[in-house]
């Protein structure tokens, strides 16, 4: 049988690579986008000495243009992806007064915008096959909202109605939408170490049931 392909956009050593790692385990082709080459050129080395069929292109998740561009890439060279994960966001602290209408909406075009983008690229494919999983990396601050860090507080927020709606609107056509609402700080060795939560997002895929797994 053919190896399925997930697409990981916002590639890391953290979430990203983990995610990619859990999926390639499972038989999954991965290709991973970010927009250092240099880092991706190190994570393919990584993921592939572990056995994992594995790609990269160099992407800018604020460009709508760039990311489209690369997904045309993907289905070019690679077919339709059958899992796409969107794990970009603007990690910066600042209140809510700190920011103008200009700096939020830069914000929110990585923090949301982005991922629906990207999910606009591969629902049409996994529509026409009713077949299809889009998984988006939530945060607490969807949750519980801090000042200190507003845009983000506000982009996790969108990013949760996000998947929700689009749940709602392609459940009947056979694509599940799901986020992990990651409720703490991912750090290596501890409870948020990076490969426990990857985990989750197999089980959303796996299991096809809540939209949502908080991990906290």
């Amino acid at each position: 049988m053919s190896k399925k392909l997930i697409v990981v956009v916002g590639a890391g050593p953290g979430v990203g690579n983990n995610v990619a790692k859990k999926f390639g385990a499972n038989n999954f082709r991965a290709v991973l986008i970010s927009r250092n080459q240099d880092a991706l050129d190190q994570y393919v080395k990584e993921l592939s000495s572990e056995g994992i069929e594995t790609y990269a292109l160099a992407a800018d998740v604020a460009s709508s243009a760039s990311l489209t561009a690369a997904f045309e890439q993907i289905k070019n060279n690679y077919g339709s992806p059958d899992v796409l994960v969107y794990n970009a966001a603007v990690l910066k602290s600042g209140q809510p007064t700190s920011l103008t209408a200009e700096s939020l909406v830069s914000h929110y075009q990585v923090d949301v915008a982005g991922a629906l983008h990207c999910a606009l690229q591969v629902i049409p494919d996994q529509v026409a096959q009713k077949a299809g999983t889009i998984l988006f990396t939530g945060g607490g601050f969807a949750l519980r909202p801090s000042a200190n860090y507003a845009a983000l507080s506000i982009g996790k927020a969108a990013l949760r109605t996000l998947a929700f709606t689009l749940a709602e609107e392609l459940k009947p056509q056979g694509v599940f939408v799901g986020t992990v609402t990651i409720a703490g700080i991912v750090a290596p060795g501890t409870h948020f170490a990076p490969e426990l939560i990857a985990e989750k997002y197999w089980e959303l895929y796996e299991k096809r049931e809540e939209h949502e797994i908080v991990y906290s």
